[in-house]
């Protein structure tokens, strides 16, 4: 059975190729995927730059980490998944731009059936946005900051606002403000326009922003520096609060007497077990100790969709069949301003 599958090589050249399906390996399932999503910071944010400074044309790989489709198959002990049930699949190197995939079950998360492909095709992204709100141990009624609305910036922002926090977003491109809006956030700024320190003032009553989310890659230490202007100040002057980093940034910063009494947290990809083989592959980690490993996460990324508490409609601005899969991608490459969540359906 052969499948097609979306390429990229160190020449930053993307298309679509037809190959072989792998046979799934022990914990795995075999999915007919009908629905990818592209993430495109972390697939594509690279592509310029190598096109700059092109790499080797013959080295070549698949892309892709967040996917739905329907079980086919199975290997192994993967006994709570049964062959015809919808799944959303997520991992860099399982869940690929692909018609057939082979995914580690505990990267899997059965789909309700209120949730379309296309949005729990986001589940891998949502998860990373959930991962961040937990590190960032955001509570009802607190002020939260989050720079960059790309996707997972879009996601944390609407689960912060599940969580009861109310949630100002900081953007340079007016669609993914645009899309902020209409997913129901409470205030989107272009800062590229507009100076976000005093209406954070303002929004707070004065109190300040509790914590603060940086979901973009690339130096982020203006970011930073502005977060940190917008944080809760203390009497003797000293800036307190939470900025958690889920983007791939880079930051410049003074610490101690030069940050205040600030935390700053490290969110790491979708929690615990993403990248342990074992426990991709079935193992567990003792729940009493790991509450919130990654496939619980996908699960409740997935129940809140349902729920109507996350909102992913809003930010698919592009279908199209994986043939077009190139198309897509130069889109978001190019034309960042045009589209966000860009899906591939089989």
């Amino acid at each position: 059975m052969n499948r097609k599958v979306v390429m990229m090589n160190e020449a930053g050249h993307i298309w679509t190729e037809e190959q072989e399906t792998p046979a799934p390996k022990p914990g795995q399932l075999l999915i007919e995927v009908r629905a990818s999503m592209v993430s495109p910071g972390t697939e594509l944010g690279g592509v310029k730059r190598r096109r700059e400074n092109p790499g080797s044309t013959k080295r070549q790989r698949p892309f892709g980490y967040t996917n739905a489709g329907v079980v086919i198959g199975k290997e192994g002990d993967c006994d709570e998944f049964e062959i015809g049930e919808r799944v959303s699949g997520m991992g860099g190197g399982y869940a690929l731009h692909a018609t057939y995939a082979c995914v580690p079950h505990n990267l899997c998360a059965k789909i309700p059936e209120n949730v379309s492909d296309a949005e729990a095709a986001s589940n891998h992204l949502a998860a990373t946005a959930l991962h961040a709100v937990q590190r960032g141990r955001i509570r009802i009624g607190e002020n939260v900051v989050v720079a960059g609305l790309g996707i997972v910036g879009q996601f944390a922002c609407q689960i912060a606002k599940a969580a009861g926090a109310y949630v100002i977003g900081l953007e340079r491109l007016p669609l993914r403000i645009k899309i902020a809006e209409s997913a129901g956030i409470h205030r989107a700024i272009n800062v590229s326009e507009t100076e976000p320190v005093p209406i954070a003032q303002e929004f707070t009553n004065g109190y300040g922003m509790d914590c603060g989310i940086i979901a973009f890659g690339g130096d982020a230490t203006g970011a930073f520096q502005q977060i940190r202007a917008m944080l809760k100040t203390a009497p003797d002057t000293h800036k307190v609060g939470r900025i958690v980093i889920v983007g791939g940034a880079s930051i410049t910063h003074g610490f101690a007497a030069g940050l205040g009494n600030v935390d700053v947290i490290s969110a790491a990809r979708t929690g615990p077990g993403y990248h342990d083989e074992d426990y991709e592959h079935g193992a567990d980690y003792p729940p009493v100790f790991v509450p919130w490993p990654t496939q619980r996460n996908l699960e409740l990324s997935l129940r809140l969709m349902s729920e109507g508490k996350i909102q992913v409609k809003p930010l698919i601005t592009d279908m199209l069949p994986i043939a077009q899969a190139a198309e897509g991608c130069e889109k978001l490459i190019q034309h960042p301003n045009e589209a966000l969540g860009v899906v591939f359906t089989m």
